[in-house]
């Protein structure tokens, strides 16, 4: 197999492979957090995660800690934050810090960078998550979002059809009709992105990643952190990936840099988020992710 088709291949296995996964993914959590809803009121959410209330940016950072969810399949839990109602600042928190902060993220890079350098990578993702979310409040960027980011779908139940049981199962296929509803208008967005990174998956070799991004060069670190956008990259991959490139030569700054831009946000990512904020926002995320990274990228070679 030549190395052409060997790309070719790695293409569309990425491709297939996270079709598959992300569509299973959206469905599966759109779905539960459709449940809670069901079982948790909006006010209780508005409460806890309540822009006004200071505890809730840390809540909602944690929030994120504790949720083993990549950046695309953040996207589905967010719109339930958005149609709950809950703060807009604490709601980013919760987009920021959650791919972020991903618990096997967190698991991989203490066993491979160590406890001292995943200390510093937790701080550095928990406090721009919640510095960004409290200052696009401030900022009025909730402006941004589009008006049917928070509509509910309607959905046809079967009450009418369920017998003495049509009650409860009405409840599951309104839920189930919510949730596909919400895929399918997700689904061009998703595919779009998929196709996008999987072909710079497949197309980057990594060795140009770690020429471009060397120690010698002055400017790896922000390269560094364009390339991980992206490169949509599985938690269970960007570790051991980045180890791989730092022995090939690229800077640890530039590998903490590459982490954050490629965890903490995708093209498909900002694709699907096209589907619920308006470009403003779009590139206040971006800014945000890149800077984090940039910044982390750096002060990680000044401190280590």
């Amino acid at each position: 197999m030549t190395i052409t088709q060997q790309m070719v291949f790695d293409t569309l296995n990425m491709f297939a492979f996270l079709a598959v996964e992300l569509t299973v993914l959206f469905l599966l959590i759109s779905y539960i957090v459709g449940v809670l809803q069901e079982y948790i009121p909006p006010s209780k959410i508005q409460s806890i995660l309540s822009s006004k209330n200071g505890k809730g940016y840390i809540v909602a950072g944690f929030l994120g800690a504790i949720t083993p969810f990549c950046s695309c399949s953040t996207i589905p839990f967010l719109k339930g934050l958005l149609r709950a109602k809950a703060g807009f600042g604490t709601m980013m928190v919760f987009l920021f810090a959650s791919p972020l902060l991903n618990p096997i993220i967190i698991g991989l890079f203490g066993v491979t960078f160590g406890l001292k350098v995943t200390a510093f990578y937790f701080t550095i993702a928990m406090g721009v998550s919640i510095a960004a979310g409290y200052l696009l409040e401030k900022f009025g960027f909730e402006k941004y979002i589009k008006p049917e980011a928070y509509i509910t779908p309607e959905s046809k139940g079967c009450a009418t059809s369920c017998g003495n049981n049509g009650k409860t199962v009405s409840k599951w296929t309104k839920i189930w009709h919510s949730t596909w509803s919400d895929f399918k208008k997700v689904l061009p967005y998703l595919i779009g992105g998929i196709a996008l990174g999987s072909m710079i998956y497949g197309f980057m070799p990594t060795e140009f990643v770690a020429s471009v991004a060397s120690e010698s060069n002055p400017f790896a670190v922000p390269i560094a952190a364009v390339i991980g956008i992206p490169l949509y990259i599985r938690a269970e991959a960007v570790i051991p990936l980045s180890a791989a490139l730092a022995a090939k030569g690229m800077g640890l700054g530039a590998v903490m840099a590459l982490i954050i831009g490629s965890a903490g946000a995708s093209l498909t990512e900002v694709i699907l988020l096209k589907s619920l904020f308006k470009n403003p926002m779009i590139i206040a995320f971006l800014t945000v992710i890149l800077s984090m990274a940039v910044g982390a990228g750096y002060l990680y070679s000044f401190l280590f």
